[in-house]
């Protein structure tokens, strides 16, 4: 959908705001973002006033001890996954944050290519 580099020290929270303002002029439809609990807080109010989107946050339950697999987080950790099977993803080679977002988006579209493909 859309893809932001910023540097390290830029808040999650504030990241995704670049984020969510990204997203907001070209996916009308969208409805429902899941985050997980480093994105609570004034977030959920600022998504639901700029966007009218619906902040969900993916919270672990209080009475589970040690590792729990919680619902929809496995999608970032997957989605890191595919990305650092590319070489340039890899580790950090690019100096710009432009170049970053262009390699992780041509990943993303050979991804893409590769499943649509017939065979």
């Amino acid at each position: 959908m859309t893809v932001v580099v910023h540097a390290a020290n830029i808040q999650d929270r504030d990241g995704a705001k670049l984020v969510l303002r990204k997203l907001a002029s070209g996916f009308s439809r969208l409805s429902l973002i899941w985050a997980d609990g480093g994105y609570a807080g004034k977030l959920i109010d600022w998504a639901a006033n700029f966007g009218h989107w619906l902040l969900q946050i993916v919270e672990r339950s209080k009475d589970v001890k040690g590792f729990a697999v919680l619902p929809r987080r496995w999608v970032v950790e997957r989605t890191f996954s595919w990305l650092g099977k590319y070489r340039r993803l890899s580790k950090d080679y690019e100096s710009l944050p432009v170049s970053s977002e262009t390699m992780i988006q041509l990943a993303m579209i050979n991804l893409m290519i590769h499943r649509l493909k017939p065979g």
